[in-house]
Order: C-alpha cells, then sequence, then structure tokens
C-alpha cells in the first residue's frame, strides 16, 4: 500500500507524465506533475514528497543539475527516469545523488517495486526545507540565513558548515566529520581551519558569540546545533 505518498514527477514529456499520473494514483499515490526542473523544485518546496521520479532530459535544465541543487538542502529519493542507457550516464546522475536508475521503456510493475523499496526507508511526510530555532531561520532551498528577520551574509564555508549541523540537529557532529562534509576526507585533521570558520560563524550568528546559543561545542569531540529552546 502507498498510504497516501506523496510523489513528484519531473518529466517534459506530456504521455509520460498523463502515463504515470494515472498509473500512480491507481496504487493510491497523491502525484504532483511538473514539465520543468524550476517548476519541480518550486514543487518540492510546496508539497514535500516524499519520493522524486525524474526526467534526466529537461528543457530548462540538466535533470543532473536538479539533483544536485537538491541535494544541498534535501534527502528526499529521487529514480531518474530516461531514455540513456549508457553505463556513463547512470554513473553521473547515481553519483550527483539520484537513489535509482530506470531506462525508458520501462515496466510499470517495475518501477513500482522500486518506489516501494525506497519509500520503506523513509517515514511519511517528506522533508522539511526550513530550520528554525529561536530567532534563527534557514530557508535551505534558497540558501538565505536569517536572524531575527535580518538576512546574514554567510561565506560559503560558512554556510556549508551550518548546513552539515542542520542536517545532524540536536546531535554531536566531530571535528573530523565536520571537516570531511565540509572541505574534504584530506582535511580531516585540519582542526585549525573549522575553528576559524565557526568562529567566523558565530560571530555573524549567536548574540553573544563568548556565549553559545545556537552553535554549541561539545568539548574535545565536536559541535551540536541546537534544535529546540
Amino acid at each position: 500500500m502507498s498510504d497516501g505518498r506523496k510523489v513528484l514527477v519531473v518529466d517534459d514529456e506530456r504521455a509520460i507524465r498523463r502515463f504515470l499520473d494515472l498509473a500512480l494514483q491507481a496504487q493510491g499515490y497523491e502525484v504532483i506533475l511538473a514539465a520543468s526542473a524550476d517548476e519541480g523544485l518550486t514543487r518540492l518546496v510546496e508539497i514535500r514528497p516524499d519520493l522524486v521520479i525524474l526526467d534526466l532530459g529537461l528543457p530548462d535544465r540538466d535533470g543532473r543539475e536538479f539533483i544536485a541543487d537538491l541535494r544541498s538542502w534535501s534527502q528526499v529519493p529521487v529514480i531518474v527516469l530516461s531514455v540513456k542507457d549508457r553505463e556513463a550516464d547512470k554513473i553521473t546522475a547515481l553519483d550527483a545523488g539520484a537513489n535509482d536508475y530506470v531506462t525508458k521503456p520501462f515496466g510499470v510493475g517495475e518501477l513500482l517495486a522500486r518506489m516501494r523499496a525506497l519509500l520503506r526507508q523513509i517515514p511519511p511526510g517528506g522533508e522539511e526545507p526550513h530550520f528554525r530555532v529561536g530567532d534563527l531561520h534557514v530557508d535551505l532551498p534558497r540558501r538565505r540565513v536569517l536572524l531575527a528577520g535580518e538576512e546574514l551574509s554567510l561565506t560559503p564555508t560558512e554556510y556549508d558548515i551550518l548546513k552539515t549541523l542542520i542536517a545532524y540537529r540536536g546531535k554531536v557532529v566531530t571535528h573530523g566529520q565536520l571537516l570531511q562534509e565540509v572541505w574534504s576526507e584530506a582535511y580531516r585533521n585540519e582542526r585549525h581551519l573549522l575553528q576559524v570558520n565557526m568562529s567566523n560563524l558565530r560571530r555573524k550568528i549567536e548574540p553573544d558569540p563568548s556565549r553559545p546559543r545556537y552553535l554549541l561545542t561539545e568539548p574535545g569531540v565536536g559541535y551540536r546545533l541546537r534544535d529546540e529552546e
């Protein structure tokens, strides 16, 4: 059973959209349709689907760019549906963040089975594209950070640190884990680099950086983002 899960279909072919709309609704899914990457991203923020079915050949943007953009703020499962059947195309889509890849023409039974497999791994309800605690508000799709309604200007690195802490909200993220996710594996031991950037981020976010309210230090271990007052 689909339990009314929401599925976003992003495909510029009207016939495919209509076919998937009918086939998925017949299985109890709530289906949202989009004909372009920009429309798809807008629907993602508005609807918060449980799963995305994506064509790579979109009129306004390559589907892999769509996935990379999406993955900067959401881990919603993505199934690529494409006429491209080369191994290289599949590898680049999966490396960009897709969870599965189905080649057109496809069997609806196989697609439904792959959807069920992915949906079993996540709870219903999709993801929240905004993070709020106290006066801090982060609009993840638009990469906007506001404090008491005033937009902050963060460097890309500062934003990536904050975004990573949001992904693990309320949990301790070790120094090594932050360095690996924000920079790369090669920087795992560059703790001073992290401390400098964290200090700069606190000066912008914290009302009193010497007594952090949001970006908490776990001595000797790492950092934790407060997720409730």
